[in-house]
C-alpha cells in the first residue's frame, strides 16, 4: 500500500483494464453462473452497506431476507420453511451435514458416515475434512443418476445423512429424490437434497417435473442457489430446512452482537445478495422464470442437434440445461481413447476451442465434453459456437 492515496479515476482505469482481462459471458458455456438481472444489480448496489450478521441492526434487510426465504419456500413446496441466505450450494450443504450432525445425538466423528452419490459435488468433500466425518459414495444407475439401493447397502448405525442431487454438475442429472425419501424415512436419516442448479430450473420446465423438494416425504434440508439460473447477484445461495428443529443445532451465541444468536456459517453477511435475490424474483415472477428456462431448454437441445451433425452423441439425453457429449475418436487423430475407449481427446478439444476464445469444461467419469446453457447462451452463440467446434474437430 502506497503512502498517498491515488486518484479515482487512475484507480478506476486500472480496475477497467483488469476486467477487459475476464472472459466475456457470451464466449463461456463451462458456467453454472450468468451475468445477473439488471434488476438484481441495482438492487445489490443499494444494500451494499447492510450486514445480515447483525440483524437487529439492520432490521429492514433482515425483513427482505425472510421474505427471500418465504419466495424459495413457496417454490420448494413449503413457504413456511426457515432457512436464511448463504454465499452458495457450497456453504449451505456444508451446514446441512453440520446440522444432521449435531442432531444427530451423541455422535463418534471417527466412525460418523454421510452417504453421498459419486456424482454429488465436491463441496461435500470440504464438509467431510470440516466435520471429521467419512463419505461413503454409491455407485450411479446406467442413466448417471444416484441408485437407491446402492445407498441402501451402505447404510450403517453410524450414518448420519444422505444426499441427493437435483441438477449434478457434470450431467444435469436429477436423483430419484422419491426413493431415496422413502429410503431416509426407512431409516430413520436426515436427507439433504443438493439444488443448487436445479432448484431454479426444475419447477419451470414443461411437462412432466421430477419431484426433488419438500413435497416429498423425508427431504430434511435443500440447497437452492439464486446466483445460478435465478439470475440474483454473486454471491446469493439459499438453505431451507423443513422445520425449525432441523436449524436449531446451528445456534452459536453471539453475545457482543445485538442479535445474540448465529445460526449461519459466516458471522458478517452481505443483506445485498437477499436485497438481489429478493428483487429478481419479485421482479420475474414464476411466468419470466418459466421463459427463461423454456430458452435455455430450446438452445440445450439446438447445441445436442447442431453437435451431434458433427459426430459428437451426448452421453445423456439432457434432462436440464446442462449438455455432455462423447468426443468422436477422429478428433484427436487417433482411434481409442486413453483406456481403450473410442472416445476421442475432450481435454483435448477443450484447450484448442480455447485458441478460438470458447471456454468449456470435461466431465470425470465417463469423459466427454461438457456445456451449461445459461441464459448468456443465446442461439446466434450456439450456432457460432457449433461453426468454431466443426473447425476444431
Amino acid at each position: 500500500m502506497r503512502e498517498d492515496g491515488a486518484d479515482e479515476r487512475q484507480i478506476f482505469d486500472e480496475l477497467c483494464e483488469a476486467g477487459k482481462k475476464d472472459v466475456p459471458y457470451g464466449r463461456v458455456l463451462s458456467s453454472m453462473c450468468t451475468a445477473p438481472h439488471p434488476i438484481a444489480a441495482k438492487a445489490h448496489r443499494t444494500f451494499i452497506r447492510t450486514n445480515l450478521g447483525d440483524p437487529k441492526l439492520f432490521p429492514g434487510t433482515a425483513a427482505i431476507e425472510r421474505k427471500c426465504v418465504e419466495m424459495l419456500g413457496d417454490l420448494l413446496h413449503m413457504p413456511a420453511a426457515p432457512g436464511y441466505i448463504t454465499t452458495g450450494g457450497t456453504e449451505s450443504n456444508i451446514q446441512a451435514l453440520r446440522a444432521a450432525v449435531l442432531s444427530h445425538g451423541r455422535v463418534d466423528r471417527a466412525k460418523a458416515n454421510v452417504i453421498v452419490p459419486e456424482s454429488a459435488h465436491y463441496s461435500f468433500e470440504k464438509a467431510s475434512q470440516l466435520l471429521g466425518i467419512r463419505l461413503r459414495k454409491a455407485p450411479l444407475d446406467d442413466e448417471l443418476r444416484a441408485d437407491p439401493a446402492e445407498m441402501a447397502s451402505l447404510i450403517d448405525k453410524h450414518t448420519v445423512a444422505l444426499v441427493a442431487v437435483a441438477g449434478t454438475t457434470e450431467f444435469g442429472q436429477v436423483d430419484p429424490v422419491e426413493e431415496i425419501g422413502k429410503l431416509a424415512l426407512e431409516s430413520d436419516t436426515y436427507l439433504h437434497v443438493d439444488a443448487a442448479f436445479g432448484g431454479f430450473v426444475i419447477p419451470f420446465l414443461k411437462g412432466c417435473q421430477p419431484k426433488f423438494d419438500f413435497e416429498v416425504p423425508g427431504v430434511s434440508s435443500i440447497a437452492i442457489d439464486p446466483h445460478k439460473m435465478g439470475m440474483s447477484t454473486i454471491p446469493s445461495g439459499g438453505l431451507l430446512y423443513r422445520d425449525e428443529h432441523l436449524m436449531q443445532p446451528l445456534e452459536i451465541s453471539a453475545q457482543y452482537l445485538t442479535s445474540q444468536v448465529q445460526t449461519s456459517l459466516a458471522g458478517t453477511r452481505s443483506g445485498a445478495s437477499a436485497a438481489a435475490t429478493y428483487a429478481v424474483m419479485r421482479y420475474l415472477g414464476r411466468d419470466g422464470y418459466r421463459n427463461i428456462v423454456a430458452q435455455c431448454m430450446d438452445n440445450t437441445r439446438l447445441l445436442v442437434d447442431l453437435l451431434s451433425d458433427l459426430g459428437l452423441q451426448p452421453v445423456i439425453e439432457p434432462v436440464l440445461n446442462i449438455a455432455a457429449f462423447h468426443a468422436p475418436a477422429r478428433a484427436s487423430g487417433r482411434t481409442s481413447g486413453p483406456q481403450g475407449d473410442p472416445q476421442g481427446d475432450p481435454q483435448g478439444i477443450r484447450k484448442r476451442l480455447c485458441d478460438y476464445n470458447w471456454y468449456v469444461s470435461t466431465t470425470v467419469r465417463p469423459c466427454a465434453l461438457r456445456m451449461v446453457v445459461m441464459p448468456h447462451v443465446s442461439e446466434d452463440v450456439v450456432r457460432a459456437f457449433a461453426a468454431d467446434l466443426k473447425k476444431v474437430l
